[in-house]
């Protein structure tokens, strides 16, 4: 190809080549000057500042800038200020397009990245806040940057001008076909990618479902690992799992306690009405509980009862299961020093004697027969 004959159908004066590549020049210095000020300046922020949301993403997504970008952006400015014939126009504007536009993915993978982990980051314990991320929240990541490339790649071979109208629909088909044919396995990924994001238990607490509780060891893509209190491991899908209404105890604050005492029904008026009294006065002795009330409930012919309700300020288990003992003694030795018996009322058994005539014998001898008939019996039988 003769690149003389090339050029000079171009039709490009020697002037107007100057001016395009001047202006090409000046483009990609104003260009990279801006961005390296724009960054240095994001660069020089406090640690406060710095750790901002909106600076952290504009930080470490500007730092994703492509020089090779920046030059091709340059160039295709200074080629817009020269008038080339109509196919050259048209491809410069497809180079536009893809220039600018595999710039703007880039930025988009780099916030996505940054912004998914340093949703997670701030959503983790105290403990666990580092840079080290589930395996959920990896495919979480995965799967928005991918869908940022598959319609970057869809939207440049539509500005090609290739009609992607039947492949769209293709993928629609396979996705529906791989779907139905995977669905559990999608159910039990999407109850990861929930768990993972609304985080209604954690690895390390101890939950409790209808019919499994156990600390939880690990939340996998399809699975959730429990360790019963009795030492097995418990394996539930996630699915499942979040069907079920979940109790989360790590997460419990207080715990508020009701128990009942009960004691023989003739226990006298006067003593019966000490019992709420004496009650409030041990429990408010004991540690970190809030004593809340203690009413006499029940009175039946077989007992009385009083129902006591308190709090323990602390959900830490060893302590009350310590308060209730404690607790549990102290209504003993109230009873006793009251002298109220906790004896149910004893049951009385009526027995009926039934008195037994002697009959008369009956003579010994053949029996006569009476067909359909009732045989009578002689009196005082």
């Amino acid at each position: 190809m003769d690149i003389r004959a090339f050029v000079a159908s171009l039709d490009i004066t020697l002037p107007n080549a100057l001016f395009a590549l001047s202006l090409a020049v000046a483009s990609f210095v104003a260009v990279h000057g801006v961005l390296m000020l724009f960054r240095r300046r994001l660069d020089r922020l406090s640690d406060e500042r710095a750790h901002r949301p909106v600076a952290e993403v504009l930080r470490k997504t500007l730092a994703r800038t492509s020089n090779l970008v920046v030059f091709a952006t340059a160039v295709l400015i200074g080629l817009s200020a020269l008038d080339l014939p109509a196919p050259w126009n048209a491809r410069v504007s497809h180079l536009w397009f893809l220039t600018l536009g595999l710039q703007l993915a880039i930025y988009l993978h780099s916030a996505i990245k940054v912004t998914a982990r340093r949703y997670f980051r701030t959503h983790e314990h105290a403990a666990a806040a580092d840079n080290q991320v589930t395996v959920a929240h990896t495919l979480i990541i995965w799967v928005l940057q991918t869908s940022v490339w598959v319609i970057f790649a869809l939207a440049l071979l539509a500005n090609l001008g290739i009609n992607i109208s039947t492949f769209v629909a293709s993928l629609g088909i396979g996705g529906i076909a791989i779907a139905l044919a995977v669905q559990n396995v999608l159910g039990d990924l999407f109850a990861s990618l929930s768990i993972a994001i609304d985080k209604p238990f954690e690895v390390g607490d101890f939950i409790s479902t209808s019919s499994t509780s156990g600390t939880v060891e690990k939340v996998g893509l399809k699975t959730t690992r429990l360790r019963a209190s009795s030492g097995e491991q418990i394996i539930v899908s996630n699915a499942e799992l979040l069907k079920s209404t979940v109790s989360n105890f790590k997460r419990m604050v207080t715990r508020r306690i009701v128990y009942n005492l009960r004691a023989h029904p003739d226990t006298p008026a006067a003593l019966a009405a000490k019992v709420p009294t004496a009650i409030a006065e041990f429990i408010g002795r004991q540690e970190q509980v809030r004593f809340d009330r203690a009413h006499l409930s029940k009175y039946t012919q077989d007992y009385i009862e009083w129902e006591i309700v308190y709090t323990i300020l602390d959900a830490n288990y060893d302590l009350f299961m310590n308060t209730q003992q404690a607790i549990i003694l102290a209504s003993m030795q109230m009873f006793a020093d009251l002298g109220i018996s906790t004896a149910p009322r004893a049951q009385q058994l009526l027995l009926q004697v039934a008195v037994e005539t002697e009959a008369p014998e009956v003579p010994q001898g053949p029996r006569p027969r009476y067909p359909n008939t009732l045989r009578s019996l002689p009196k005082g039988t």
